[in-house]
This record gives C-alpha cells, structure tokens and sequence, in this order.
C-alpha cells in the first residue's frame, strides 16, 4: 500500500511512500537519453527523455516506482489489486506491457497534456515480465507543474481522470476515493466554531479541533482523506530546503510503521521508502525506513547522453549526527 503526492511551490515536488512486508531491492536509478527502451509489441526507442527515481532493476532493466524525466514530467505507479484489468492485444493501439508504461510515458512526453494524448492510444497488455514477475496490479498517478492526472486501467478500458487534490492511494477507485472526500467537507486547520445546539455555551478544550473526525488509521481509503487535507491545507515558503521539508512532513502523515498493520502471512507492512523530486531540477531525495536522514541524487551530474543506466542503492542505515563531538 502506498501514498503518492505532488506540491509546488517555487518548483513543483513529486514523490511517493512504498508501502509493502518486503522490498525487491530499492535503487535511485537514472537512466540516460540513449540507454535503449525494448519493448514487446512496440518498436525500440533508442533515444528519449532522461530519467531519475526509485526502481528494482532486474535483467538490466529499470522497473520503476516512481519516476521524474528531465522536462519535469512525473509519475508514480500504486497498487490497485482486484480492479486494474490488462487486455489482450488490440488492433490500431499502441500495446504496452503494464511494466513498459512508465518508460513509454516518460521517455516519451513533456507534460501531462502530451501523456493524455499518448494514454488515449494504449492497450495495457497483460504480459509477465518473467515467469517470476506477473503483471502488478497498479493504477497511476501523473504530474506536472500544471496539473495532475490518475490513470486506471479496468474493465471497460483506460480512464484518465483530473486529480485536484494531487494525491493518489490505492484502492477504491479513484473516483471512489473522491467522493469520500464529501464526508469530510466540515473539517478544517482552524479552530471550531459551535453549530452543535443554539444557546449552548460549547468551547474549543486544545488546538487542533477543527479536525475532529479526521481519519486516523492505515487503510488506503482513510490515508487518501488524511494525505489530501494535510496537502491541501500544508503551508510553506518557496524555498528548496523547507519545500522538501515540508513535502516530507505531508507524507509523514501516513507513514506506516513496523507492526501496526500485520498481514495474513505474519510479516508487517512498513514505509519502505518515501521520496520527493524536484521536479524541474531533476534532484531526487529520499529517507528509508530505518534512515531519516534526507538523501539526494542529481541527475544533472550524471552523463545524461549514456547509455547505460546509473544505480546508487537506498541507504537503509540510520544516519545520527552526534552534535557534541
């Protein structure tokens, strides 16, 4: 289970929280402009926008969580488990593996309104990576510095829908998770005002109130409701020091921690990772779950003309700063 969100402030920030009992490996993976893309039913892009974010690479390829290209488009995919439904081929489409979208996207589009245009054409195929990587279950969210989109590809087909709040979880369904937000309208960062009984003397007891009812707890429905009005009501200077601070603090608050969600097979779900991306800087930071420290990789000081992908693996041991030396 995951949390994805986007932020702008003087730059635009993107980033997620992977939320899983395992991980495969995380690696900040930059992959250069000719590194080539194969894909299964498409013809090879041998050169295409460069890329940044957090992948498993397996066979040599980049299989990422989450992704921002040079132009400063981003995208991030989600797990979507029991409503993303992939297709069998399809005549007069561009047929992509659901593990090809993210470089099919990227690779290809500078902004959300060219990756509209390019959905509009894609079958998601049902095709395995390999015979240990079946198709993932994932829906989508994309971002620029205008506006963010949700992906999902379900029975009747690819839907892309406007995402004014700039977070995305996983399931219900995105037009679900939407409408919840009515039950929640009465919430707000300012304290209360007494509408409960007229004549009756009610007062404000601690800070804090006016978000009485906010959900608390680690489903993707309440984590959606919970990351959407600490995004929408998050306030934060322009500069790049607190914006990435304060785009940590908004996914803090659904950060899961090690044994308040068990699973059926004993493991526990955590926070693997959480991420934030300048977007338009191509600077991706990142904490792990057992190092808060922030860590950064520009992809501008790599060779962006490569061809081959560049790997710096998560750093999972906390690192203390022991101020009185």
């Amino acid at each position: 289970m995951c949390t994805a969100a986007a932020y702008r402030t003087e730059d635009f920030y993107f980033g997620r929280t992977l939320d899983n009992d395992f991980s495969y490996g995380d690696e900040v993976t930059v992959t250069p402009r000719n590194y080539p893309f194969h894909f299964r039913e498409k013809d090879e892009i041998r050169t295409h926008y460069a890329l940044i974010g957090m992948a498993y690479v397996a066979e040599d390829y980049p299989l990422y969580y989450d992704a921002v290209n040079e132009k400063g488009l981003a995208m991030a995919g989600l797990n979507f488990v029991g409503n993303a439904v992939y297709h069998e081929y399809e005549k007069d489409r561009d047929n992509i593996a659901q593990f090809e979208l993210v470089l099919w996207i990227l690779g290809q589009c500078a902004t959300v309104a060219q990756a509209r245009s390019l959905i509009g054409k894609i079958n998601l195929r049902n095709t395995s990576f390999n015979a240990d990587l079946p198709p993932a279950q994932l829906h989508w969210m994309i971002a620029d510095r205008e506006e963010t989109i949700t992906v999902e590809a379900v029975a009747d087909g690819v839907k892309i829908y406007d995402n004014p709040v700039d977070v995305l979880t996983n399931n219900p369904p995105f037009p679900v998770q939407m409408s919840a937000l009515d039950n929640y309208m009465h919430l707000s960062a300012k304290p209360p005002v007494n509408t409960f009984a007229p004549g009756l003397a009610l007062h404000p007891y601690s800070r804090g109130m006016g978000a009485i009812g906010l959900p608390g707890d680690l489903s993707s429905q309440s984590r959606f409701v919970r990351a959407a009005f600490t995004r929408m009501n998050a306030v934060c200077g322009k500069g790049e020091k607190e914006s990435v601070s304060q785009f940590f603090h908004i996914l803090g608050s659904v950060e899961q921690q090690r044994g308040c969600c068990v699973l059926e097979n004993g493991m526990y779900e955590v926070t693997h990772y959480t991420s934030c991306c300048n977007a338009g800087r191509g600077i991706y930071y990142y904490t792990t779950y057992d190092n808060h420290q922030i860590t950064a990789v520009d992809m501008h000081r790599e060779n962006l003309d490569g061809d081959k992908l560049v790997r710096y693996s998560a750093i999972k041991e906390e690192q203390i700063l022991i101020q009185n030396v």
